[in-house]
């Protein structure tokens, strides 16, 4: 019995590296059972638990008939997400306007020639969705601007306290979409702001379109 929970618990643990290390991005789905035997070396039967004990931590989730898709990347995320899951918007847009202006200001001083790129398509990306009107994909978009945003600070623990709060950052992004918060060039003179490597100017703008939220908020 303890070299079996002992097994269970290696594998829960070589899965949720796999998660956490973005190998396995939130979205995408896991390999098949038969995959998972193969890759960790264990039987079908503690493949099962494993894959059930992150479904219980909130980092799986199965879907009848498609397979079994990453939901979180971080149990803590799960728990911020319970935790402020009736927050009101306006609360979720003041610590995402903290966030976000520290973390524009430092992307205008450290981005590198491929961040600025990277920021660049992001930005065209999130025009095309909105041009063509999909909810999901204007979410999803605008969302993977906001963090390569945050990564291109290069800042470890902001990274780490905006993944953790992404769920809500997600749903305050679609909410200000269905309201029509946002325009569809509201980040433009941002991302050039960073990419000029002026972060005075990434900062207030910033501040300018999430104050905005929060007068509409």
């Amino acid at each position: 019995m303890v070299r079996r929970t002992g097994l269970i618990d290696t594998a829960v643990e070589s899965l949720r590296s796999r998660i956490s290390s973005g190998e396995w991005p939130v979205g995408s789905r896991i390999p098949p059972e038969p995959s998972l035997v193969e890759l960790l070396g264990v039987g079908r039967n503690t493949v099962r638990e494993a894959v059930q004990s992150l479904v219980h931590a909130g980092l799986l989730v199965r879907r009848q008939g498609s397979g079994t898709y990453v939901l979180s990347s971080s149990e803590l995320a799960v728990t911020m997400s319970r935790q402020i899951a009736d927050a009101r918007q306006r609360d979720v847009v003041s610590v995402r306007r903290a966030l976000e202006m520290e973390a524009a200001r430092l992307a205008a001083r450290r981005r590198t020639a491929t961040d600025a790129s990277d920021l660049l398509a992001k930005r065209d990306a999130r025009a095309r969705a909105y041009a063509g009107g999909d909810l999901d994909e204007m979410v999803s978009t605008d969302l993977e601007l906001h963090r390569a945003i945050v990564r291109t600070s290069a800042n470890p623990v902001l990274r780490s306290l905006y993944d953790n709060l992404i769920e809500a950052i997600g749903d305050n992004i679609r909410f200000n979409f269905v309201t029509d918060a946002h325009a569809h060039d509201s980040h433009d003179s941002l991302i050039e702001a960073i990419v000029a490597g002026d972060p005075d100017r990434a900062a207030s703008e910033t501040s300018d379109y999430l104050s905005g939220l929060l007068d509409d908020a």
